[in-house]
C-alpha cells in the first residue's frame, strides 16, 4: 500500500515488527535531522528563529493527532513517565484518596501511583480479564477515588480499551481521568475530546516514528493551574524571552511544564515524522495497521502449538500481536526469532509483534512461515 522503499529503505534486510517498543525512523526524520545539524556546524543557533518554527510545527500536529481544543493544551516533555509524574505530584492528594489502575499497567503507569503511599493514598489494580474490563474499572470507583489512570492499549497483551466508556464513566464520577496513550497514540486515531480525559501522554520513539527524549503532554487546560509545579525554569514563563523581566508568572499555556531549554533535535525528528501520518492520515493508518494485525492472527492461529495472548476482535486491539509456542521457551524462541532478522520482543508470557501501517506483507507472511517451520520441529 505505502512503499517501504521512500521511507524505511533501511528495513528491506531485516523482519521488523516491534514499533510497541522503539520504531524506526521514516527517511524524512533521517534526512531532517541531518539538515540540522549540518546547519549547526556551519551557522550554530544564527537560525534559532527557523527551529522555533519547527516547534510551532510539532505542537500544531500534535494538537491535530490528539484532537486537542489547542496547541496551548499540548506540553512537550521528555518522556511519559514525567508527564505521568507532573500530574501524581502536582494534585492535591488527601490521606484516604484512592487511585484505580489496572493490574497489568507497564511500571510508568503504576510505580508513580505508588509513589503517593506515604501521603495515605491508596492504588487499587483491577482485573481486566474478570469481565468487561470497562465495567470493572469503573466499579473500582468509590466515593475516595480521585483518578483513574489507565493505559488505552496494554504493552504486553494489547488489550485496547473503550476510552469514550471510560471517561463518560469518570465524568458522571467525578473522578480526574488520565490516559498513557503510548500504545495507541499513532497507530489509532485518538480523540481526547471525545473520550474526556483531563491528562494524556505518549513519548514519540513508539508509533509517532520518533526519537527517544521526547513526549507530548496534554493537560485540560481548566485544570492546568491545579497542578502543583516542581519544576522551575526561565522557558516555563509567560514571558520567556525577556531576560531582563525581575516579575515573573508561570505560563498560561501547557508549556508551564517545559522549565528549560527545548529539545530542538528530538523535535526536527518528530515533527518530520508526524508529517508522514499526516499525509497519510490516521484513518488509512489505522486500516493499514489493521490489515498487518489480521494477517498475523490469521496466520497465527493455522500453527499447531500456537496460544494466541492478545485479542482478536478489532474494538479490543490497536498493534499487537502476542503468543506462545508450544515446545519454545520464550527466551530461546526470541533469541531463534532474532538470529532469522525477526526484530520483536519478549512480553507478557510471550512474544510481541507489533507491524505497523507501512509494514510489508512479505514480513507477515515470512514471520508466520519461519514460526511454522519452528513449530514442525
Amino acid at each position: 500500500m505505502y512503499g517501504v522503499n521512500d521511507e524505511f529503505p533501511q528495513l528491506s534486510e531485516i523482519r521488523y515488527l516491534n514499533h510497541a517498543a522503539v520504531a524506526p525512523w521514516p527517511q524524512r526524520a533521517v534526512d531532517a535531522v541531518t539538515r540540522f545539524a549540518q546547519q549547526n556546524a556551519r551557522t550554530g543557533a544564527r537560525d534559532y528563529t527557523d527551529w522555533l518554527l519547527i516547534e510551532r510545527r510539532l505542537r500544531d500536529r500534535l494538537a491535530r493527532l490528539l484532537n486537542a481544543p489547542s496547541s496551548a493544551d499540548i506540553a512537550l516533555v521528555k518522556n511519559t513517565s514525567q508527564a505521568l509524574s507532573y500530574v501524581a505530584f502536582g494534585l492535591d492528594w488527601r490521606a484516604g484518596d484512592q487511585i484505580v489502575i489496572s493490574s497489568e499497567e507497564f511500571p510508568s503507569n503504576r510505580v508513580v501511583w505508588e509513589a503517593l503511599r506515604p501521603l495515605g493514598v491508596k492504588v487499587v489494580q483491577v482485573d481486566l480479564h474478570n469481565g468487561v474490563p470497562e465495567i470493572s474499572l469503573l466499579d473500582a470507583c468509590g466515593p475516595r477515588t480521585r483518578l483513574m489512570s489507565i493505559s488505552a492499549v496494554q504493552f504486553a497483551s494489547g488489550l485496547r480499551l473503550d476510552l469514550e466508556r471510560l471517561g463518560q464513566g469518570c465524568r458522571d464520577r467525578g473522578v480526574l481521568f488520565c490516559i498513557d496513550a503510548i500504545q495507541h497514540l499513532g497507530a489509532l486515531p485518538f480523540d481526547v475530546q471525545a473520550y474526556q480525559c483531563d491528562f494524556a501522554m505518549a513519548d514519540g520513539h513508539k508509533w509517532m516514528l520518533g526519537p527517544e527524549g521526547l513526549a507530548v503532554f496534554y493537560c485540560r487546560g481548566e485544570l492546568r493551574e491545579r497542578l502543583t509545579l516542581h519544576e522551575y525554569g526561565w522557558h516555563m514563563l509567560e514571558h520567556a524571552g525577556d531576560y531582563q523581566r525581575q516579575d515573573w508568572q508561570p505560563a498560561r499555556s501547557a508549556r508551564r511544564f517545559e522549565c528549560g531549554s527545548p529539545n530542538m533535535l528530538g523535535a526536527t525528528a518528530l515533527e518530520a515524522s508526524l508529517s508522514l501520518l499526516e499525509e497519510v492520515g490516521m484513518n488509512e493508518v489505522a486500516q493499514a495497521l489493521q490489515a498487518r494485525v489480521q494477517g498475523l492472527i490469521d496466520g497465527l492461529q493455522q500453527i499447531a502449538g500456537v496460544t494466541l495472548l492478545s485479542p482478536v476482535a478489532l474494538d479490543r486491539r490497536a498493534g499487537i500481536v502476542t503468543f506462545s509456542l508450544s515446545g519454545w521457551d520464550n527466551q530461546r524462541l526470541h533469541k531463534r526469532l532474532n538470529s532469522e532478522q525477526v526484530v520483536c520482543a519478549q512480553r507478557g508470557g510471550g512474544i510481541r509483534l507489533s507491524p505497523h501501517f507501512y509494514t510489508e506483507e512479505r514480513v507477515i507472511d515470512e514471520t508466520v512461515r519461519l514460526l511454522d517451520q519452528l513449530a514442525s520441529g
